[in-house]
């Protein structure tokens, strides 16, 4: 019987429970995300197995709108205060799950802005889903490329280009071996390519055979 298996999850959707600022300016870390730390005796109150928490990376807004997959986003701290938070629920017998918004990212996602930059001279055309240059995106690129649900702040990933694959195992292996992460839950998982679900289970059971893993459909 896996820790998962019986276990009860309490859920926390990191900006709206610091009352973080609605858009990231770029400006100074502000450590919100502490207050977690005061939650800890309430959570062992309630039986508590393991947080999950909705997006933590760097984003431009709602946290579903990622920039960088290894940094945690300056409105809720950085990531020496993360780890500080996950070393704090794990001495508490409090695993930490994270939520990995994978189908899609923002559209200052460095590799995006590459292309904006760039044009089709940039070395990362192939990491977006049926980015092409055929004609203008409903945001004034001079190239089209889907949106997630047709959200165009909501850039797809193209998760059949294995250097977005590398990438995003990449981010995966550095928040397991550095923060001792224990599951992810998976955004919009009925629009990922199960290839690449079939990749990410093997690597994260690889890593720690109890990892959990769970996708939103």
């Amino acid at each position: 019987m896996n820790w998962y298996d019986d276990a009860i999850i309490y859920h926390i959707y990191p900006l709206g429970f610091c009352g973080a600022p609605k858009f990231n300016d770029g400006g100074a870390v502000v450590h919100r995300l502490d207050k977690v730390l005061e939650w800890i005796p309430h959570l062992k109150e309630m039986s508590v197995d393991a947080v999950y928490f909705g997006p933590v990376f760097e984003s431009v807004e709602h946290g579903y709108d990622t920039i960088d997959y290894k940094t945690i986003d300056r409105r809720l701290g950085d990531n020496a205060s993360f780890k500080n938070i996950c070393d704090k629920l794990h001495e508490a017998g409090i695993r930490v799950i994270l939520d990995g918004v994978f189908n899609h990212v923002g559209r200052k996602f460095p590799q995006f802005v590459d292309i904006q930059e760039k044009g089709q001279s940039s070395g990362y055309c192939g990491w977006f889903q049926n980015l092409n240059f055929g004609g203008p995106s409903p945001c004034g690129d001079p190239f089209w490329y889907e949106g997630w649900n047709g959200h165009y702040n909501l850039v797809k990933l193209n998760l059949r280009n294995v250097g977005v694959c590398d990438h995003i195992i990449d981010a995966v292996n550095y928040w397991i071996e550095h923060f001792r992460i224990d599951g992810i839950r998976f955004d919009a998982a009925d629009c990922v390519d199960f290839d690449f679900f079939k990749r990410i289970r093997s690597f994260c059971k690889g890593k720690k055979p109890d990892f959990w893993l769970m996708g939103e459909i």
